[in-house]
């Protein structure tokens, strides 16, 4: 059973994805919270594995609240929700350690399938919307973490063929680009992109993405080039 908290300062936003998510065999609401303190406070009593997050709420917004939930122990993983496509409250929140984003308008075949991929440790941003999120996010990033390029303890453990799908990752390619870039088979990019969350210790894709351009792995301008 998928545990999942939903927060939002709308309770009848609340209220909506509640009744869909337990309608769900396999998905059950654990708790609910108005605003970013509150979720924070909720959550260290209440074990949830997927938080459903918005981003702009009174008080504690969803990024500081994002911020603060992903460093508790054994964190979930979280979704931000929001009414813009991509726009900087979502960048900022996922430079705060979210694995996604979500519109509130998807409908409700969509939160549920992010809901259950993000869950796998799967990236929920649409492969359509991967490269420009990087876009965003990349520039944030630079210049965060002083490191040579390539350089960072957290990527010492990776094999040259780890570093070269993560590399793919970050530029945005799905497995399966990624499978074809590197004439391999989809099973084996699975297994080292497992590997790679692994030994990096990221809670997801999304993460180990954020991950390769703060160490310098990959720049900008390798994703422009790429482009």
């Amino acid at each position: 059973m998928i545990r999942v908290a939903l927060v939002d300062d709308q309770q009848m936003v609340r209220a909506g994805f509640r009744m869909v998510i337990d309608s769900q065999p396999d998905l059950t609401v654990v708790g609910e919270a108005g605003d970013g303190a509150a979720a924070v406070t909720m959550l260290r009593g209440t074990p949830a594995d997927v938080v459903l997050m918005d981003v702009r709420m009174p008080g504690t917004d969803g990024i500081e609240a994002t911020r603060q939930v992903t460093a508790l122990p054994d964190p979930p993983r979280v979704v931000v929700l929001t009414t813009f496509d991509l726009d900087e409250y979502v960048v900022a929140a996922i430079g705060a350690g979210a694995s996604g984003f979500l519109l509130k308008d998807a409908p409700p075949e969509e939160m549920l399938a992010a809901v259950r991929t993000v869950h796998a440790g799967d990236s929920v941003i649409a492969a359509s919307s991967t490269r420009r999120l990087l876009q965003h996010v990349a520039p944030m990033l630079r210049g965060s973490a002083p490191v040579q390029p390539g350089g960072g303890s957290e990527l010492t453990e990776l094999t040259p063929r780890e570093r070269e799908v993560l590399v793919q990752m970050a530029l945005g390619a799905t497995n399966t680009e990624i499978a074809e870039r590197l004439f391999v088979s989809e099973a084996t990019v699975k297994t080292h992109v497992g590997r790679v969350l692994a030994k990096t210790g990221s809670r997801d894709r999304v993460q180990a993405v954020v991950l390769a351009y703060r160490t310098g792995l990959v720049s900008p301008a390798d994703l422009l080039r790429d482009a």
